[in-house]
């Protein structure tokens, strides 16, 4: 399965509706396609997915509407989802997620539509349940233009019956579907790990990858035990020249290990699994912790076809606006802002000029609400000087 487009109306905090396409809407060079993955004829996926905006700006709102999507799709339930919460207390959130998936019979274009609600339990917690739900498909052969590939005016749908008695209120249909199709959508998310730099990784992790990141480490491994009804981790930490030494606890690499080790062992150990697999892999904040080279060299592995060669995506949000100018592509990147909601807008279609560095063209604000105001500066500068004697 591959995401082509998400679109969601409803959203409490956002200003109008989030509109989020992975595939390519800008023309394709066939001697130029890096970055880029060819799903069938016209349609090729872009390999990076970048929300760019200034603090406070809705980049993490974004990335938890996405992510709610990718668990819409693997059928898992809205109310034990994660990304739940930016549903807020909407009585009606609809979903539209657009993706491509082949079986044995051929390959296809398929459309969700899923209508959200909230509803308050007798102890004033907040639960969801789908109200109305609805699923096209239509083959590729169709698909002449990218105008048509999310067009499926005259297609049938099949409709939700919410009188099943099988079937949870706050699961998808496709669920039953993704069996028909003996399909999932792979997707792998950092978001617990933005405030929280602990290693998320067990086993042996290659020396490769350690020198990469801090070449005086010789060796670590992070085993689990079973000690009755728990899991007991067992840490072995080796620097070159040094003896062996053993932790219990993931917590305590914090003493050894600088902040940008840690977090670079978990995220090229994702991405190495994502890359495997096809799939996706979210980050909330990709600079943190670590060096502009180091963020460069993991969106590179993704842009790279020699590596990157079952058309796996990143998806992240970023603060670093040289960042842009890694990419070669404007259709890859999204500007957030954030004035009476929040606003996602691509920057294909607000950027023209191919003249300009995206990087510059951000931090002049030639973009709008992507650069501190200038105002408040000299408010806060103002106030600086007249607090401190």
């Amino acid at each position: 399965m591959k995401l082509l487009r998400i679109t969601v109306e409803g959203l409490p905090l956002f200003e109008d509706i989030l509109d989020i396409t992975f595939n390519t809407n800008q023309k394709v060079l066939k001697e130029y396609t890096e970055g880029i993955n060819y799903l069938f004829p016209l349609i090729y996926s872009n390999n990076i997915e970048m929300f760019a905006g200034i603090n406070a700006s809705g980049k993490t709102s974004a990335l938890k509407a996405i992510l709610l999507a990718m668990d819409i799709l693997n059928s898992v339930p809205i109310n034990r989802s994660k990304f739940k919460d930016i549903l807020g207390h909407s009585n009606k959130v609809i979903y539209n997620c657009y993706y491509y998936v082949t079986d044995k019979t051929g390959a296809y274009v398929c459309r969700m539509q899923t209508e959200i609600a909230y509803e308050e339990t007798p102890e004033f917690d907040v639960t969801y349940k789908i109200v109305n739900e609805e699923f096209w498909k239509k083959d590729i052969s169709t698909v002449k233009t990218r105008a048509q590939l999310t067009d499926f005016n005259g297609i049938e749908s099949e409709v939700r019956s919410n009188e099943e008695r099988y079937l949870p209120s706050d699961v998808s249909i496709i669920i039953a579907i993704n069996k028909l199709f003996q399909s999932k959508l792979f997707y792998l998310d950092l978001m617990n790990y933005t405030d929280n730099n602990t290693i998320g990784v067990k086993g042996d992790i290659s020396p490769e990858l350690i020198t990469f990141l801090d070449p005086t480490i010789e060796s670590i491994s992070i085993i689990e035990h079973e000690k009755g009804t728990s899991i007991v981790e067992e840490i072995k930490l080796k620097f070159y020249g040094k003896e062996e030494i053993t932790l219990y606890n993931k917590a305590d690499l914090n003493l050894y290990l600088s902040s940008g080790t840690i977090k670079g062992l978990t995220v090229f150990k994702f991405a190495e699994r994502v890359l495997e697999a096809g799939g996706y892999l979210v980050v909330d904040e990709l600079e943190n912790h670590f060096n502009k080279e180091i963020v460069s060299v993991l969106m590179g592995f993704f842009a790279d076809n020699k590596i990157n060669k079952n058309g796996a995506t990143l998806i992240f949000s970023t603060h670093y606006p040289e960042l842009l100018d890694n990419v070669s592509r404007n259709d890859c990147i999204y500007i957030t802002r954030n004035t009476n909601g929040i606003s996602v807008e691509n920057l294909a279609n607000i950027l023209k000029r191919n003249d300009l560095k995206k990087s510059d063209a951000y931090q002049s604000d030639m973009l709008k609400g992507t650069a501190p105001s200038y105002e408040a500066y000299i408010k806060l500068k103002r106030k600086l000087k007249e607090s401190i004697v």
